[in-house]
């Protein structure tokens, strides 16, 4: 049998004492851990059970096209943010 790689992009947050782990390219894969290690050998468990459900229900895999970068910039306090620019 073939193999095919596929790559999710996953997402880990602190929920209170927990952390919470979830596939936004695979709705429904949430799942938590008590420490970022856990959640993410419970993300890996997740997506192959989404995998395996997908595919005995022959529905397709879903794909991201999506670009992510992630960026660092240093921040005076004593800046304030444009009012026509950052809504918070």
């Amino acid at each position: 049998m073939a193999q095919k790689i596929l790559t999710f992009r996953t997402i880990i947050e602190k929920d209170g004492r927990y952390y919470h782990g979830f596939v936004p390219s695979l709705p429904g894969c949430h799942t938590q851990g008590k420490t970022i290690e856990e959640t993410k050998k419970n993300l890996r468990e997740a997506i192959a059970d989404c995998l395996k459900v997908l595919q005995k229900h022959r529905q397709p895999i879903p794909t991201e096209e999506v670009i992510e970068s992630v960026e660092t910039f240093r921040f005076d306090k004593s800046l304030s943010p444009r009012e026509d620019f950052c809504h918070v």
